[in-house]
């Protein structure tokens, strides 16, 4: 039996205009500093208190309250009012155009697994307004692995062992740096989806090659349905 295992936010579903947005307005409250989307979905995948002092160190931030108070409790009380924000926007994303066909009609051989660093509650809420319930044959989200973000390859280990399957059996769907290096990292071939992302393949330069990333998650379904329908399917046309 094979499995594709998607990432949900930037992949099945448009959450990262709000994510961004959220964040954004986080980081210039607490410290003026302008986010830039780029910055934003090159560290996506890592915990939020983590993203956001590594945003603060790119950006130079060094002012008085930084030497008193300490990097750490700004970024903690960015990734607090971030997460307030995002929760007040009340919005349900909708899943990219070709997402509903793969994911409900194409992929009827293979097992189904999402991975997010999204809380419990968010992740039944889309996957239930999107898909519906028990679509998805696994299902793990950010609360199981607190400070756990990517690049650490657990959440993808852990979806591997509940879909008792080796490694060789199964497929990421990432759309960002660091969660092709968390797939990587825990030993599981990868493909790339850039759908909404103002990524470009040049930004994955080093960690996968271009002939794996793809526009969209539309123009990968193709390879996504071989890979998953048919037996003889060569893993090595996904190096």
């Amino acid at each position: 039996m094979k499995a594709i295992i998607f990432d949900m936010d930037g992949v099945l579903v448009d959450t990262m205009p709000s994510h961004y947005e959220a964040m954004k307005h986080a980081i210039e409250e607490n410290t003026g500093i302008e986010l830039d989307r780029k910055t934003f979905y090159l560290l996506e995948g890592m915990p939020i208190i983590e993203m956001a002092k590594k945003i603060l160190e790119l950006k130079g931030y060094e002012t008085k309250q930084a030497e008193t108070t300490g990097l750490d409790i700004i970024a903690q009380k960015i990734g607090t009012r971030k997460k307030q924000i995002f929760l007040e926007m009340k919005r349900i994303p909708e899943s990219f155009k070709g997402v509903k066909e793969l994911i409900l009609e194409n992929l009827g051989d293979c097992l189904k697994a999402v991975v997010t660093g999204s809380s419990k509650q968010e992740l039944e809420t889309i996957i239930e307004h999107n898909f519906g319930k028990g679509v998805f044959d696994v299902a793990i989200n950010g609360d199981e692995f607190e400070g756990k973000g990517k690049p650490d390859p657990s959440s993808y280990l852990a979806a591997l062992k509940r879909l008792e399957i080796p490694s060789s059996n199964a497929l990421i769907v990432e759309n960002a740096p660091l969660g092709v290096q968390a797939a990587i990292n825990a030993g599981i071939k990868c493909i790339v989806v850039l759908n909404s992302s103002p990524l470009l393949p040049l930004d994955f330069e080093g960690v996968i090659i271009n002939e794996n990333i793809f526009a969209d998650i539309k123009m990968a379904s193709g390879l996504l349905k071989d890979w998953c329908c048919s037996s003889n399917y060569d893993n090595r046309a996904i190096p």
